[in-house]
């Protein structure tokens, strides 16, 4: 056996290995200094570099003649393993981040990509990198990335220089590389050298087959271009599969794509289409109806073609025009304005926010809303479509009378429409305002959720708002159906003065419904209620709307149904002693709800054993606590109540 510092191939090993460590340092210090992006879109080179690195020392380290070193049996199974492990190494990006790359590598090949692809590229990129997606962030980290191509050109890295400026001229296609200012200049500037009169197509640019502009052309290897559909279709139909032109044979395996063609048609396309745009928009202000319906039709379109063709639209300020006819008499006009208007905000906030800031828009789309069918059903598609944007949101919620028309519509028998105005109200929920606004028109979704989960200065505020709305039967019923009763409870037992008076105030205006009244008592209401009433540190407003709700409570009992299993407001004897001693111990306006109450538990199903109660708790001085009940201490009482009162007392007596 060799003595292990004698091994030739040992001492290989450690200068290929430590040859290879300064490389993989270097390429470390590399990446510490590169910009994000940057090493995201090199990251197949990086991992192909990574791998390099592994693959030749684990070539060196198989060269080891370990069965002739002095070593132990586990030592060389051990290095055996890691060679292993190293050869069968795999370095490549993960699967979403090679989605991205081939997206990436797919926008540069179609060189025409649409602003929208590029916005979605750059987001992913942001994400998997972990960057920020807001915009500004986003435009920081391109021009980041911009810098790193500049480092590339003094070092005469050309090309990879030339593949970083391909990317950057896709991502420079997103929203964040350019100010919406900027892309309008650039815009109108090449719009100007264009002229105003659309060209004709040239000859080369017409299908030989079917005498069209071609708009996916391929070349034959004769050197002629023909449309792909036509030419697949003439060689399936033909026997002999021969070129129509040189009659040479010809097969689709040996067709390809004219893509200088295919850009000069579509720049000539572009060229065209810009010069339409603006010609349609004088048209569509100083035409008559029947115009105006004609250009609206082109310019939707021109929308529908593709999403370039509506950031032209944008950028050629038609929005202002299109708000402005929303207030037109013709409702098809209004409705064809409210759908081009959904198309240019479609993925495009700068267009939601522009659509946002003409004056009146919103408010003309609101309206737009109570209108016929198929115009409202375009105005909540517009509406979902700008609530997308957060900084619009707020101009929805302000519109008035808005909120109301959407609360509507949930109702509708339109279920796409519907389902519209459900999504908006979700978007617009953010704010606490709108789900108080969305109470007081009867959709109190976002209310309960708030009061739910909410922070407990929004749930004094949705408590608050329940107290003081005038609620319909209906609404009160559905309340709790939904569960607010549970909620409610809960609140009246925290330590937060506020919080506890506005929930037995929301709970005094729920329990004037009589079903309510009877949920509550099943639900241990009365226990809690009782409990703040007797205890001596209660403030007087506080006592004062407990009673209250009980005497709804008690209210309740009082009128139940035959089949309806009995509800019954006190079952201990001492809580009716307690109640009943409150008489004398607090103001005048607890003092005649408590009367009340037990009023009406002597005329509920249970009346006759209260009657027994109360009597056993009669005493000589009795009738003088009824005397001065009634004339010291409830002066201020109509004369109806004291006579419900008196006669309240000469039950129980």
């Amino acid at each position: 056996m060799k003595d292990i510092r004698d091994s030739e191939g040992l001492e290989n090993f450690v200068e290929i290995l430590y040859h290879e460590t300064k490389v993989a340092k270097q390429l470390i210090e590399e990446c510490k200094e590169r910009n994000r992006f940057y090493l995201f879109v090199n990251s197949r080179s990086i991992a192909k570099r990574i791998k390099d690195i592994t693959r030749e020392i684990t070539h060196a380290m198989s060269c080891i003649p370990l069965a002739s070193l002095d070593i132990s049996l586990g030592i060389r199974e051990d290095i055996d393993r890691l060679v292993n492990n190293m050869q069968n190494a795999e370095f490549k990006a993960g699967i979403a981040e090679e989605e991205i790359l081939e997206k990436i590598e797919s926008g540069i090949q179609e060189w025409n990509v649409d602003r929208s692809y590029a916005n979605k590229l750059l987001v992913s990129i942001a994400e998997v990198v972990g960057a920020s997606t807001d915009r500004a962030a986003l435009k920081k980290e391109l021009e980041e990335f911009k810098s790193e191509i500049e480092n590339l050109r003094l070092r005469k890295d050309k090309a990879e220089a030339i593949q970083m400026d391909q990317i950057i001229a896709l991502l420079e296609r997103a929203d964040a590389a350019t100010s919406l200012a900027d892309r309008e200049k650039k815009y109108l500037m090449k719009r100007t050298f264009l002229g105003n009169q659309p060209l004709e197509p040239l000859q080369s640019f017409y299908c030989p087959i079917t005498q069209e502009v071609m708009v996916d052309p391929v070349e034959t290897p004769s050197g002629h271009t023909f449309e792909r559909s036509a030419i697949e279709k003439w060689l399936a139909e033909q026997d002999g599969h021969l070129c129509p032109v040189t009659s040479t044979p010809l097969d689709t395996s040996m067709l390809r794509p004219n893509k200088t063609l295919r850009q000069s048609i579509e720049e000539w396309k572009d060229r065209n289409t810009m010069i339409i745009i603006a010609s349609l928009k004088s048209r569509l202000s100083l035409g008559e109806e029947e115009e105006v319906l004609q250009c609206l039709e082109q310019l939707q379109d021109l929308c529908e073609e593709g999403e370039m063709h509506r950031e032209w639209i944008v950028l050629e300020n038609y929005i202002p025009c299109l708000t402005e006819l929303l207030q037109a008499k013709n409702g098809d006009i209004r409705k064809r304005a409210l759908d081009i208007l959904c198309l240019l905000a479609k993925d495009n906030d700068d267009a939601k926010e522009r659509i946002a800031r003409v004056d009146n828009a919103m408010e003309s789309i609101a309206k737009s809303l109570g209108r016929r069918i198929g115009e409202g059903k375009s105005a909540v598609a517009l509406l979902l479509e700008l609530s997308e944007n957060e900084s619009v949101r707020n101009w929805i919620g302000n519109v008035q009378g808005c909120i109301l028309l959407l609360v509507t519509m949930l109702s509708s028998a339109d279920n796409l429409a519907a389902g519209y105005a459900k999504n908006i109200l979700d978007n617009l929920s953010f704010s606490d305002d709108n789900v108080i606004l969305m109470a007081k028109n009867n959709y109190f979704k976002y209310l309960l959720q708030l009061l739910s989960s909410g922070h407990e200065d929004v749930k004094i505020r949705m408590t608050k708002t329940l107290g003081e709305m005038e609620l319909t039967d209906h609404n009160k019923s559905s309340l709790v159906e939904e569960g607010v009763l549970d909620l409610l409870l809960v609140l009246i037992s925290r330590d937060n003065l506020e919080m506890r008076i506005e929930a037995i105030r929301a709970l005094l205006n729920l329990s004037s419904l009589r079903k309510n009244g009877q949920e509550m008592i099943r639900k241990g209401g009365v226990r809690p209620l009782l409990d703040i009433l007797l205890c001596h540190t209660s403030s007087q407003s506080l006592r004062e709307l407990v009673a209250a709700v009980l005497v709804n409570l008690s209210q309740s009992t009082t009128l139940q149904d035959s089949g309806e299993s009995q509800v019954l407001m006190l079952e201990s004897d001492e809580d009716i002693y307690k109640l009943f001693s409150l008489i004398n111990l607090t103001g005048p306006a607890v003092q005649v709800n408590v009367l009340r109450v037990l009023y009406a538990m002597c005329l509920s199903p249970s009346g006759t054993t209260v009657r027994e109660k109360l009597r056993q708790v009669k005493t000589p001085c009795f009738c003088s606590l009824i005397f001065n009940c009634m004339l010291s201490k409830i002066k201020k009482q109509c004369v109806v109540m004291q006579f419900r009162i008196c006669r309240a007392l000469m039950l129980c007596v």
